[in-house]
Parts: C-alpha cells; structure tokens; sequence
C-alpha cells in the first residue's frame, strides 16, 4: 500500500512539473512539496511498522540523502557563483567576439565541439553552466538559443559519460574500483563522440540562416563605457574564473576530496582576487560587478530548490528499494545484461542517474564482474548519457532550466527529445559493435 501511494505521489508531482506552465505553479514548488511528501510518507510507514528503531534508521536514510544532495547542491552553488563573477565582469564577450561566424550550422558544430571537450574535463554539470550562460550571451533569437540549449544537455553528458570525472556517476564506478581512468576513456570516448555526432548532424539540417548577435541589439547606454571593467581586467577575470573551474579536477585528484571542497576553495581564492581589484576605487565607490555579494545575490535560488526536491524524490526511490527492485525484474524478464543496461539508460531520463548506478553497483558484485567488464562500462555510457532524453533526467538539464526559462519540459520533450533518443542508440549500437557484443 505504501509502495502504491509513493509511486502515485511521484507520477502526479512528475506531472506538475512537467506541466509547469499550463498550471502556472512554478516547477521548483511542485518539486519541493513532492521529495518532503514522499519522505513524510517514508517516515510515517518506518514508524507505524517499526516503531522508534524505524524512526531512527529512516533518518539515517534521510541524513545520507541530504548529504548526497548537499554536495551536489554546494557545488552547484559554486559553480554557478565564479561563471556569474565572470558574466558580471563582461568576460564571455571575450569568447563571443573571437566567436566570428554568424552562421547557424557552423556555430552547432563550435558549441557542441567545445561542450564535449570541456565537459570530461571540469565535469558536465560545470559546462553547462559555461555554455549555456555564453549562448544566452551570444544569441538573440529565443527559438535557435534553445535548440542550442538543448543541444549544450546533449553534448554535456556525452563528454561527461568518457570521462572519470566528467560525470558523477563515473566518478562513483571510478572511485568504487568498477572501471580504471585510462579503459574507460579509450573505451568510450567513440561512442560518446558519436552520441554528440548524430543530433548535431541532424540540428544542422534542422536550422539554417544566420544568428543575431545579442549585442547588435542592446541599447548603446547599455554597453556605456562606464559600465564596462577595462579589457585587461575583463580579461584577467575570464582567465581567472576558467582557471579556478579547471583547477577544480586538479585538486579532486592531488588532495582526494571530494569536488565540492575544490570549487569552494576556488571560488574563496577567485573571490580575494575580485575584492582586490574593487580596492582601487576605494571603499565607497567600488562598481557592483567587482562585489561578490552583490553579484551572488542574482544566483536562481529557485533553481537550487528545484534540483535539491528533485533529488529528495528520487532519494526516496532509492531507499524503499524500488530502483533495485526494478533493475531485479529487468533483469529476470530479459536475461541478457546488456538488454538490461542498455533499458536502465531510457529509465535514467526519468530517475536521476545516482541512485541508478549505485543500485547497480550493490547488485553486481566485482567477484563476478571484474573492474572494466563490459557491464560497468555500460551503465556508465548510458546512465551518462540517457539522461539527456528528457530535460529533467539529468543536472546539466535540470541546470539549464534554471539559467534559461524560456526551456521547459514540453518544449524540450518535442524538439529535443527525439534527438536525444536517436543519440543515445546511436552511442550505445557503437559501443557495444566495438566491444564485439553485437
């Protein structure tokens, strides 16, 4: 019975934020009230069948969900904080000027290249915030910002998926001794790159004509000389905040923490930096973009809300068990491994990607799939890159709603959608062609 009512509660709040706008309630409400309604069921069932001691073990479950969630959630935060330091100063205007081409095919294929590339790099939740704040920069018109938008999701998880530290859940099969760095890049690199190949192949027969550069529009009092920072410093800035975003996987790797205590040390060091320059104008007369606090407070925190009750459901999945349970019945109804991985890919789209794989990861044991064995190769590439089939089935998406409103789940289901599912088939049929399981 209680099984039924979370699985009733998830579907009708999945609904209501699917639905954000004909309902015109926010999406980041329906999440909140769906993940707490779900553990108030939770704990309400732990009590009534197991008295105190249910009480005390939901709360455990509860308190390590909230740790996960915080993680992701500080990261984000500080992510999220150095790209609005850099927006603030004008330092993507760097990127777009040297960007010449107006042209729509050509810049697919430079927003899409760059994303793949930088995404196994400082992971795709990161890049997306990147390159989804430089096309809003970039590009005027609504409609082919949100193809490109959506082509940024496409791309990010792709480049994430070949990378130990592009995505959080290779780095969890990293960490848990599943799969070595060196196997899985050489491995998946052609399929994620060819995952990226087929929807930029098939947007640029989709869109045509040249953009309008978001600066050929804006008022020429908006761009004044007064409100602009100096091109060294814009510079210095931009140099600065791709530096402290790079650093982070540098010191993830040299120090062994985890990478929420990278961008927060890197966003402490780039935030001193930023204070010292505003010295020069004194106390009084510093310019807003050269003041932290001022810029953090244009951070979406309806967003952070949105992705914290997002990962609140899904925790709850996780702990009564019905991801386990579902990765256990396909298994039994399809028998062959790779059918069931290649199935928990489409399911990532609609649960988050962690629970996913750590599900996995307890119901395989290493004893009978040894370290890179095509199954944790596998669930890496397609809870990687499945998400993308649905805006809301992976943090890149999630992330882009919140930077871009324009971006909802309806219209990113009809135009994006079928792309990401063709790229997700194409990745996984190349993948499984070079691994000879064809």
């Amino acid at each position: 019975m209680l099984l039924t009512a979370i699985i009733i509660v998830f579907v009708i709040g999945y609904l209501a934020i699917a639905l954000e706008h004909p309902l015109r309630i926010n999406k980041a409400a329906s999440a909140l009230v769906l993940g707490t309604v779900l553990w108030m069921l939770w704990f309400m069932a732990s009590g009534s069948l197991h008295g105190a001691e249910g009480l005390h073990t939901a709360s455990e479950q509860l308190f390590e969900n909230i740790g996960e969630l915080s993680q992701i959630v500080l990261f984000l935060m500080g992510a999220m904080t150095i790209v609005a330091i850099i927006d603030a100063n004008d330092g993507f205007s760097v990127i777009v000027q040297n960007i010449k081409t107006k042209n729509v095919r050509s810049l697919i294929w430079i927003i899409s290249g760059i994303t793949f590339l930088l995404s196994p790099v400082i992971d795709n939740l990161t890049t997306t915030v990147v390159m989804v704040t430089l096309v809003r920069r970039m590009i005027f018109e609504r409609k082919i910002r949100l193809y490109f938008t959506g082509l940024i999701i496409i791309a990010a998880n792709t480049g994430g998926a070949w990378s130990p530290i592009g995505d959080v859940t290779t780095t969890m099969l990293w960490m848990g001794g599943q799969v070595s760095a060196p196997i899985l890049i050489s491995t998946l690199i052609l399929p994620s790159l060819v995952s990226l190949l087929v929807p930029a192949a098939a947007m640029s027969f989709m869109l045509k004509g040249e953009i309008t550069k978001v600066d050929q529009v804006v008022k020429a009092e908006e761009l004044s000389a007064d409100a602009k920072p100096p091109a060294w410093e814009r510079n210095l800035i931009l140099a600065l905040g791709i530096g402290s975003l790079l650093s982070v996987p540098v010191l993830k790797t040299s120090f062994h923490v985890p990478p929420y205590i990278a961008i927060l040390f890197a966003l402490g060091v780039f935030w001193i930096v930023v204070e010292l320059l505003g010295r020069r104008f004194g106390r009084h007369s510093v310019p807003k973009r050269l003041v932290v606090y001022h810029i953090a407070k244009g951070i979406d925190v309806p967003n952070i809300m949105f992705f914290a009750g997002i990962l609140l459901a899904i925790g709850v999945l996780g702990v009564t068990g019905q991801l386990s349970a579902f990765a256990t019945m396909l298994e039994n109804t399809f028998g062959d491994i790779r059918v069931v991985m290649f199935v928990i890919g489409f399911l990532s789209a609609v649960v988050d990607n962690v629970p996913l794989v750590a599900a996995t990861m307890g119901m395989y044991s290493l004893q009978v799939y040894p370290m890179d064995h095509l199954i944790w190769e596998f669930i890496a590439f397609s809870c990687g890159t499945g998400g993308s089939m649905l805006v809301i089935g992976s943090a890149p998406g999630i992330v882009a709603m919140g930077i871009d409103r324009n971006l909802t789940f309806g219209w990113y289901l009809k135009r994006i959608s079928p792309l990401a599912v063709l790229s997700y088939c194409a990745g996984s049929f190349s993948y499984l062609l070079m691994r000879g399981a064809v």
